[in-house]
């Protein structure tokens, strides 16, 4: 299928009004399931500048939204979020986790939601430059790549490219990150949707318990590199154009500051 190279916002205007309250229910019940499998590994807290986001809405019942970050020992930032007007058709869901200088395994990201085609991204960023890191390369990204070019071939998925040049860099080279043109429910879809996060986040939990410890001189610069990546992908993010429509510039300023943990209250690990 043909690459998706519209912005989000064309995508939502072209197709117009579209319910798609029954794959936001599936997607976002697939998040709880994933939370639990990162809860039961560490220790988190849900960090005091997020609390009041934990249900956000317009004048009515939509367009709504929740955003919970937390942070721990092991743990620098982690997003649990969603965002939208499921009755509408955007959708808009984040487990996202990013480790603490310790611990040198790649981060996890997950977004997904519709468009109200279905739309998912599943990547592992980065903690080097992969051009020079080969080792990290092969080993956390190498055997991805099959699967990868498999899913590359599956007819009913169109990849997206973001018209963001930034975003683009943002994506590992075997980064998921597909939409199903004209699809806004598809239950086999969904199930697929599921087993490629929950086999992610299982390996990505595999590394952490197997990772070496980073030597102190390092953490300084892991911890300060990470933050920076943090802040530009969520400040840089096209698709918060939604965001401002549904709840102006300075609710949107708050949210995004809320993914990159621009407001945290506890402290980062050390």
């Amino acid at each position: 299928m043909r690459e998706t190279l519209k912005g989000v916002q064309d995508i939502f205007d072209e197709r117009g009004p579209t319910d798609a309250t029954a794959t936001f229910n599936r997607l976002w019940s697939i998040t709880y399931e994933l939370m639990a499998k990162i809860e039961a590994r560490f220790e988190l807290a849900r960090d005091p500048s997020t609390e009041d986001l934990e249900s956000y809405r317009g004048q009515a019942e939509y367009p709504a939204g929740r955003l919970a970050g937390y942070t721990g020992p092991e743990i620098d930032w982690l997003v649990h979020s969603w965002i939208g007007n499921p009755p509408l058709g955007f959708t808009n869901m984040h487990v996202t986790a990013w480790l603490g200088p310790h611990i040198d395994v790649p981060h996890m990201g997950i977004a997904w939601g519709t468009l109200p085609d279905l739309w998912f991204y599943i990547d592992f960023n980065p903690r080097s430059d992969l051009m020079l890191d080969t080792d990290a390369l092969d080993k956390y990204w190498g055997p991805l790549n099959e699967e990868f070019l498999e899913l590359r071939a599956d007819e009913g998925l169109a990849p997206f490219t973001s018209r963001a040049l930034y975003v683009r860099q943002a994506l590992s080279e075997v980064a998921i990150c597909f939409t199903t043109p004209g699809v806004t429910h598809d239950e086999a879809r969904l199930d697929q949707v599921s087993e490629l996060a929950h086999r992610r986040v299982d390996q990505w939990l595999r590394w952490v318990d197997q990772a070496e410890p980073v030597l102190l001189p390092r953490r300084e610069q892991l911890a300060a590199d990470d933050v920076v990546r943090r802040r530009n992908i969520a400040e840089r993010d096209p698709a918060n154009v939604m965001g401002v429509r549904f709840f102006g510039e300075e609710m949107t300023d708050r949210l995004v500051r809320a993914l990159w943990g621009g407001d945290r209250i506890l402290p980062r690990p050390t």
